[in-house]
């Protein structure tokens, strides 16, 4: 065992040539770019970092104590005195973990390791196999090891597994496994002393005793490792996923999960699955916008609307009080076009389609998730039994103690006094914060309302005020666009501070384990996020346009003091300003995440290696290249997950109003999978393993969007959308079953000279003379001198009648689909099942034959060394039979 050491054992260095863009070294001794210690055979399984400081005798006095007792719990230390690094201040210390240390946490932790390669057949040959070989890797990086049957490892049997060689029969994931589920447990007091608090690498790291913990990446990235007994599993992630030419391959999984462990691996195989999905979706929205752009010419209302003699001669109401003028129905001739290319025949079917594709998704992945399980030994996996384990702030912020019933030890606990009155503070400050969301989107609102009267005195007259630019920004899309941005802007910075706001009122409740700490958090920030982005579409998916009021008898949003009055819906409808709504929201988050995720690391990076190119002839060692890269916290899969959970949202709940939603995200997904490969392959620390069955609480919060989107979608045609009043037209009301007239059938006619004066424009238009005493606006109402002039006609009760039938019709065979398909496919593939009995059956089998096979010979053993009088055989048989049981 080798302690601390302040001198390099003199170890000369080369000039050192840099990568451009790699801020790594190129050329160094193999001694130093090495994942061993100095004697080149124990290797190093993690490092710890620390500087001297003004407060440094008492973290010197914790750092004494904390190896100390590391080396009583059997690891082995070696230490880089700083005058070996590269800023001349930073120590590292390097942990070895030998064989006995190794065996003896594994059976603590059952941990699964192979006894036997399997025999079980990867399965048969598929049909036209060779079409899918563009797309493979080379086998020997899908397939990193051979498949084994696999049994928790148990110290007293080694030899039942297959022990080739110590040194690697556990992976380096493992060994930074079990290495720092020790570092997490180890005290830093005294010997005698019983002050529990003082435990762990996680408290060392937050009071500044060591300044970063990881272990070591197996090689650079771009050039494989010199060292023979290297793996270079980073160098072979880089070239075969990290790149972004790699786009169309398949995902190496199985190197993922053997070099990031469990927990990683399922997140990239869901996300890879995600985006393989979402390639269905994309295909039938695209067939649906063709669908829209082919069938321009049969669009008979946008015809009428842009005809000079049908809508050039039909007079519009003022959209706004003074400033909006009567306007020519015409002029929204290219929005009509473009509502139709999104808002027709095509759409209803797809709107039905993504409800089925949601649920085949979310019912495929379980069985994918299954098919994972099974081959990474996850079976019986407990995720509870890795999860509870106390949070360390858990234990230093609870001072009271209470003997725990099992272990009949002593253990922190939070008074149920305490616990309330956190939890009402965490609920009242996310309450807040959502209802700060709600009146920055009651703030853009009023935005809206108030924008659009300057608009429309702009744009007013488009072919005398602004000949060119007039023809194809009406008032309405300006003000669309210009508050879609605002509304973006505002989402961002509101997010910024809210993450912050997340993590403080979670660490405030003090959860007691880390499973708690991220399932609380989760459900804060989700609730938040749903709010904060979805909020704006909800609002001009299901409130703007619906509560107007006609000419006379406008509805205001604060009363009609504010002068602010409501919103209208083009008369091609509010689905275009919802689709422009959607794709400024959902392409930005997706261009400013994909932006942030892949320039913030690199420029950190970038920032912390500046020292290195002012001082080339510095050589840097395996452990100060990691040492410089960013350290990928806790809560970095979290927030990956939180970043696509929005998206599939967005492609979810308003995808009927954009069916071009999907093919968006598939884009933006086969980016993200390549940047982040990118980001963990060149910018992070490597992270320590850690295992995961499944997706954790993002399944459940997946399963609600996945059934809220079916009602979402069902109003949104029903209300958003024209398709039901044009379906009741065409099928009750028109002649012939011809959509010709539809226009003049839906607008209602009110008489000018009723118009109250508040509501009257202040300039009148050249084009408006005193022949023209009626203005037309979008409403079911009877024409002025009728007897009931101005209620609402009978029509309007149809084809709400019509709506609700439609939302309760398209629910309903939508949630039968969707349940039906669900009780039709199994989560577990029944080739599974029967792998996974066979399996057991095989292990029980081998077990029992070894138990059987080492019983003889211990019997045979005895007979040899001292014949056994019958008795004592008996007994002797007894025992040995009993401890194999």
């Amino acid at each position: 065992m080798i302690g601390h050491e302040n001198n390099g054992n003199g170890v000369s260095l080369s000039d050192r040539v840099t990568l451009p863009g790699h801020g790594e070294t190129d050329q160094l001794q193999p001694n130093k770019d090495t994942v061993f210690f100095r004697d080149g055979v124990r290797r190093i399984d993690f490092v710890l970092s620390y500087v001297d400081d003004k407060d440094g005798e008492k973290k010197q006095e914790r750092r004494r104590e904390f190896e100390n007792n590391l080396e009583k719990a059997g690891l082995e230390l070696e230490t880089d005195d700083k005058s070996e690094s590269k800023d001349q201040k930073t120590y590292f210390l390097k942990i070895h973990a030998p064989w006995d240390v190794l065996a003896t946490y594994a059976d603590v932790l059952k941990i699964k390791v192979p006894f036997k390669e399997s025999d079980i057949p990867h399965g048969q040959e598929v049909p036209l196999d060779w079409l899918s070989h563009p797309f493979r890797l080379p086998d020997h990086i899908m397939r990193p090891q051979p498949d084994y049957f696999t049994y928790p490892f148990d110290k007293t049997k080694t030899d039942f597994f297959l022990i080739n060689d110590k040194d690697t029969f556990f992976p380096p994931s493992t060994r930074n496994r079990i290495v720092f589920y020790i570092l997490a447990r180890c005290p830093y007091y005294k010997e005698g002393r019983k002050d529990r608090d003082k435990t762990g690498i996680k408290r060392l790291l937050s009071n500044g005793t060591y300044t970063s913990a990881f272990p070591l990446h197996d090689c650079r990235y771009w050039k494989r490792a010199r060292n023979a007994e290297c793996e270079s599993e980073r160098y072979n992630l880089y070239n075969h996923w990290a790149r972004f030419l790699c786009f169309y391959k398949v995902q190496p999984l199985n190197l993922i999960r053997k070099y990031y462990g469990e927990k990683i691996g399922i997140y990239f195989a869901w996300l890879g699955f995600y985006t393989e999905m979402l390639f269905f979706a994309a295909v039938m929205g695209v067939i649906c916008f063709t669908y829209g752009v082919l069938s321009y010419d049969d669009n008979i209302s946008s015809k009428e609307i842009c005809d000079p003699n049908i809508g050039g001669s039909i007079v519009m109401c003022p959209l706004c009080d003074k400033k909006c003028p009567f306007w020519k129905l015409n002029s929204t001739c290219l929005s009509s076009w473009q509502s139709h290319l999104f808002d027709n025949e095509g759409t209803i079917f797809f709107a039905i389609f993504m409800g089925i594709w949601v649920t085949l998704f979310l019912e495929f992945w379980k069985r994918r998730q299954a098919r994972l399980e099974y081959e990474w030994d996850l079976v019986d996996f407990e995720e509870a039994q890795q999860q509870l384990q106390i949070r360390p702030e858990f234990e230093i912020r609870c001072t009271n103690r209470r003997l725990n019933k099992i272990t009949q030890e002593m253990e922190p606990y939070l008074p149920i006094t305490s616990k309330c009155a956190r939890f009402c503070l965490s609920a009242t400050t996310v309450l807040f914060w959502i209802s700060l969301i709600v009146a920055c989107i009651i703030g853009v609102i009023a935005y809206r309302l108030a924008v659009y009267a300057a608009f429309a005195s702009i744009i007013k007259n488009p072919m005398r005020k602004i000949q060119f630019v007039g023809r194809f920004i009406t008032p309405q899309l300006a003000t669309s666009v210009t508050a879609s941005f605002i509304n973006f802007v505002i989402i961002m910075i509101l997010n910024f501070f809210y993450e912050r706001v997340a993590i403080w009122i979670t660490d405030m409740e003090i959860p007691k384990t880390h499973l708690e700490y991220e399932n609380r958090l989760t459900m804060k920030m989700f609730l938040f996020q749903f709010v904060n982005y979805y909020s704006s579409c909800f609002y001009v998916a299901f409130f703007k346009g619906k509560f107007v009021g006609y000419p006379g008898d406008y509805t205001y949003m604060f009363g009609k003091w504010s002068k602010l009055r409501n919103e209208e819906c083009d008369p091609g409808g509010c689905l275009i300003e919802l689709t422009t709504q959607l794709v400024i929201v959902m392409a930005g988050k997706q261009m400013c995440g994909n932006i942030q995720e892949a320039l913030l690391p690199l420029m950190r990076n970038w920032w912390s290696g500046r020292k290195a190119r002012h001082h080339p002839e510095n050589h840097y060692s395996r452990w100060e290249q990691d040492h410089v890269l960013q350290n990928f916290s806790q809560l970095g899969l979290f927030y990956e997950y939180l970043e696509m959970v929005i998206q599939f949202g967005f492609i979810t709940l308003f995808v009927a109003s954009f069916p071009l939603a999907p093919l968006l995200a598939l884009f933006n997904n086969i980016l993200e999978i390549r940047v982040d490969a990118w980001k963990f392959t060149t910018q992070f620390r490597r992270p320590v393993a850690s295992k995961a069955r499944n997706i954790g609480a993002w399944q459940e919060i997946l399963n609600a969007v996945a059934i809220l989107s079916v009602v979402t979608n069902a109003f949104i045609m029903a209300f958003t959308s024209d398709m039901i009043p044009r379906m009741v037209y065409l099928y009750a009301n028109s002649n012939g079953l011809s959509m010709r007239g539809y226009v003049n059938n839906s607008l209602s006619i009110y008489n000018i000279s009723q118009i109250p004066r508040k509501n009257m424009p202040e300039e009148p238009d050249y084009w408006f003379d005193n022949s023209t005493s009626t203005c037309r606006y979008r409403d079911y109402r009877y024409p002025p001198g009728h007897q009931r002039e101005y209620t609402h006609t009978m029509q309007f009760w149809h084809i709400l009648a019509a709506k609700l039938a439609f939302i309760i019709i398209m629910e309903h065979v939508v949630f039968v689909v969707k349940f039906f398909v669900a009780w039709l496919i199994p989560d577990v593939p029944s080739d599974v099942k029967a792998r996974i009995k066979r399996e057991r059956y095989l292990i029980q089998e081998y077990l029992h034959n070894y138990e059987v096979e080492k019983l003889k010979l211990q019997l045979s053993a005895s007979f040899i060394t001292e014949p056994m009088s019958e008795v004592s055989l008996t007994l002797d048989k007894h025992e040995v039979l009993s401890e194999c049981l």
